[in-house]
């Protein structure tokens, strides 16, 4: 049986400060938490840590890339002391933050997300394992959209993370206006989408929880759109949630090619 060091109480308490977004801007870093996330994403980033309990190791310790630097042990408690998660699935990995890329225009054919105010961190993560489904390569997001790297957005992505790039943008209205591309969003009074012509590519703007898209990004929106509920005149909740609504619009322009 291999034998691994411990974890020290330093860096399990500089782990544990990892979940605050100050600490994570940084230092460049970000944790994965659980099986699968740190097995199917570790691949995609250059891991600084994994710290897992012998139990976690005994079982799981043959699958880990040989690139991973060499594992340190935890004890239950510790990992509860350093995870984000109600129940630390007893492994965790310490990876670098990707470098901040410019946003360089829409690529003909090319669909992009937009995300103008999304706050929700499972929101934000559902909506990237949305995108990675219906093949969305690149998301721009309001400045003050949140964290992509927030242990919450992190583990929601169930590894859309490592395929799924967000960008954040100062000026997301700027941004869009400068793209020179359909820029398409989502309204209560916009046409209905299954009837509406929709490009094979361009941009589509998801709003805030509560507010929807600002008035500032609706300025540059060319084609507004709607999810119309069924049927028509039937009572339903005021609105779907953020998430579920990406899914829907992405599948319907999908099903258009």
């Amino acid at each position: 049986m291999a034998t691994y060091n411990p974890v020290g109480a330093s860096l399990r308490k500089f782990i544990a400060s990892l979940r605050q977004a100050k600490s994570r801007r940084a230092e460049r870093l970000f944790v994965l938490e659980g099986t699968r996330a740190v097995l199917d994403t570790i691949p995609f980033f250059e891991v600084v840590h994994l710290v897992a309990t012998s139990q976690w190791l005994e079982l799981n310790g043959g699958r880990l890339p040989k690139s991973v630097p060499a594992p340190l042990v935890a004890k239950n408690d510790e990992m509860e002391r350093m995870s984000s998660l109600s129940t630390p699935q007893g492994v965790l990995a310490v990876c670098r933050m990707p470098e901040p890329v410019a946003f360089n225009g829409v690529a003909d054919g090319e669909l992009v997300l937009a995300l103008d105010r999304v706050q929700d961190p499972g929101n934000l993560g559902t909506i990237m394992r949305v995108a990675d489904w219906f093949g969305v390569t690149r998301i721009l997001a309001s400045a003050d959209t949140v964290d992509v790297f927030n242990p919450k957005v992190v583990q929601a992505t169930m590894g859309a993370i490592a395929r799924v790039q967000v960008i954040y943008c100062e000026n997301l209205a700027a941004t869009l206006e400068e793209a020179a591309t359909d820029v398409y969003g989502t309204f209560l009074d916009g046409g209905n989408i299954y009837d509406a012509p929709l490009s094979r590519g361009g941009i589509v703007v998801m709003g805030n929880e509560g507010n929807g898209i600002s008035a500032e990004v609706e300025r540059v929106v060319s084609h507004r759109i709607k999810i119309p509920p069924f049927p028509p005149q039937r009572a339903t909740v005021e609105s779907l949630n953020v998430s579920m609504a990406t899914g829907i619009v992405l599948a319907e322009f999908r099903r258009r090619i």
